[in-house]
């Protein structure tokens, strides 16, 4: 799927509902501001932010999201002919094999035998697989809030992990390189533009805003779950200087 795929066409529902085109992609950035701004602030994320990185406490986050995306992709994939979720079904977006790649530079050949998610990325893996089964149309919340912001801010992630913890390249951080994706700028406006052609109701966008500020809490769950972790590895008094003053998020209207 190189450019946008339209669903222009598609009939109504089984229950012949009739269903219109909403703007999606405007409703969810708007709709989730607040938590966007929330996830920023958490301890974790604000000294990530400001160049302060726990080697230790990264690579625990990288493997808390090999299993969110290889529940988000083992799910996309069992779903790729539902109507709502194959626009938006891009699989340059895939992040998995990029996270296994991280995975054996920071754990080594034998890491799957080391890993096992932290209890709030078990509740996240747990809540994409429910909402799979239970309303697929939802999972477009999850993949919204998690690639999206991949692609957005990932090379500015790339670029302070790297120097925080004196990497390489590509070591330990392909999970922010796209090599798929030769201009993100344009992608995100496929993917906007795909989300705007979603065959879904107004009552239903309103549905997936409210699942995609889940899925940001969820996020914040697995963040702060790390802070104990960073904590004991740069000190108390540190971590409180960091954090103690709250940032305007990146999807606030003064940072746009």
């Amino acid at each position: 799927m190189e450019s946008a795929i339209t669903f222009g066409d598609l009939p109504v529902t089984s229950t012949r509902t009739a269903v219109m085109s909403v703007a999606l992609a405007a409703q969810l950035r708007e709709g989730t501001k607040k938590s966007h701004t929330m996830a920023e602030n958490t301890g974790f994320v604000s000294c990530f932010l400001k160049g302060v990185v726990d080697k230790a406490s990264y690579r625990k986050l990288v493997a808390d999201l090999y299993f969110v995306y290889g529940a988000m992709e083992e799910e996309i994939t069992r779903l790729k002919d539902h109507p709502v979720l194959a626009p938006i079904a891009f699989p340059q977006l895939n992040r998995r094999e990029a996270l296994e790649q991280d995975l054996a530079f920071y754990f080594g050949a034998d890491w799957k035998n080391q890993i096992q998610p932290s209890p709030s990325a078990a509740a996240y893996v747990a809540r994409i697989h429910q909402v799979a089964q239970e309303s697929p149309e939802l999972l477009v919340g999850h993949h919204y809030t998690r690639y999206l912001g991949d692609l957005s801010g990932g090379q500015i992630l790339k670029n302070i992990a790297q120097k925080a913890m004196n990497l390489g390249d590509s070591d330990g951080l392909h999970f922010y390189e796209f090599a798929s994706i030769a201009d993100e700028k344009a992608f995100k406006g496929t993917y906007r533009s795909a989300m705007d052609t979603l065959p879904i109701d107004q009552a239903t966008a309103d549905r997936i805003v409210e699942e995609a500020n889940e899925a940001f809490h969820l996020n914040m769950n697995m963040f702060k779950e790390l802070e104990g972790n960073l904590v004991a590895a740069i000190g108390k008094v540190l971590f409180g200087f960091l954090t103690r003053r709250q940032r305007a998020g990146s999807t606030e209207p003064v940072a746009a």
